[in-house]
């Protein structure tokens, strides 16, 4: 599913236009992304959690030549999926 996809099936869904549906997307992507830009985690019950991960910087090789490099530290975001999400997908 893209985020065209998204957006009219939850137009379909609440009864909303689909440019109303796109901004209440829209606007709740940019609220969790603000949160997590924050430090924060964002938890949605019985869907999942998404966490900030933090990777320390490290020394690598690169495959092709063998070569050590240096790999900055980053922050990645992880999700975990909840119990309902869980038992939805497997069925």
């Amino acid at each position: 599913m893209n985020l065209t996809e998204l957006k009219k099936a939850v137009a379909e869904s609440s009864g909303l236009s689909q440019a109303n549906a796109d901004k209440a997307i829209k606007a709740t992507f940019a609220a969790m992304t603000d949160a997590l830009k924050g430090g924060d985690g964002v938890s949605i019950s019985g869907f999942g959690a998404f966490q900030i991960d933090e990777r320390a910087a490290r020394t690598g090789r690169n495959p092709k030549t063998g070569q050590e490099i240096k790999i900055a530290a980053s922050k990645n975001v992880k999700f975990k999926a909840g119990k309902v999400l869980k038992d939805a997908v497997n069925g």
